[in-house]
């Protein structure tokens, strides 16, 4: 059974990833390691960040097996990386790349700000815009890198998810994390923190990502196949 290492120590979207992968897998996490780094996101696309994040975690892995510390599988582990957010029409595609930290940008506090503060700066800059315009969509890129020879630079392979939908006057709803509250998927009157896990897994930007490199996943294990 592979290894996929998930270069993340978000719990939702672990529980997410795992939930629409299935077990086929063996998984760990950033959080398995004490030792793991903090991960830089300094660029300003979702393509950008996903590959910073993924190549950073594959690098620390093969140093740790040049120190002896990596164990069974080691850089030739793959290593998946996302990155996410709500792009917003009536605001320019804002927040994007900077979804998690939308309400720090004012402050200039470091890290993620809370979910709430994020929804709430959504909301007070949306303030008077008709429902019509409120039209939004959550963009999911997926890096993903390894199955290869330590002693190679690892192929990044992207995948892409968008779902597209609209942005509520008021949230809705107390499942889900980040903005699921305020945003109903196209063909529901629901929001994601509504509609549940089982819902959103089938038909989120990120579940659209993950089946896109399911596929890709499936066709290089059938081809991986000795013919006869």
């Amino acid at each position: 059974m592979e290894t996929l290492v998930l270069a993340t120590r978000n719990r939702h979207k672990v529980e997410e990833i795992r939930a629409i992968l299935g077990d086929g897998l063996t998984y760990r996490v950033l959080s398995d390691w004490p030792d793991a780094p903090e991960l830089r996101e300094t660029a300003r696309t979702f393509a950008g960040n996903a590959a910073l994040k993924a190549t950073q975690v594959w690098h620390w892995l093969k140093q740790r097996v040049m120190r002896g510390e990596g164990g069974e599988g080691g850089p030739c582990w793959w290593v998946l990386a996302d990155d996410s957010g709500l792009e917003v029409d009536a605001l320019d595609g804002a927040p994007g790349v900077d979804s998690a930290r939308f309400a720090a940008l004012e402050t200039g506090a470091p890290g993620n700000s809370p979910d709430s503060e994020n929804n709430a700066k959504l909301l007070r800059l949306l303030r008077g815009v008709p429902p019509e315009r409120r039209r939004g969509r959550f963009r999911c890129v997926l890096a993903l890198v390894g199955g290869t020879s330590p002693d190679v630079e690892p192929a990044v392979r992207f995948f892409e998810g968008v779902c597209e939908g609209r942005i509520l006057e008021a949230p809705a709803g107390t499942g889900g994390f980040g903005y699921d509250p305020l945003f109903v998927p196209d063909g529901y009157e629901e929001s994601f923190a509504q509609l549940g896990p089982e819902v959103k897994n089938r038909i989120s930007h990120r579940a659209r990502a993950l089946a896109a490199m399911a596929r890709w996943w499936a066709g290089q294990r059938t081809e991986s196949v000795p013919r006869s």
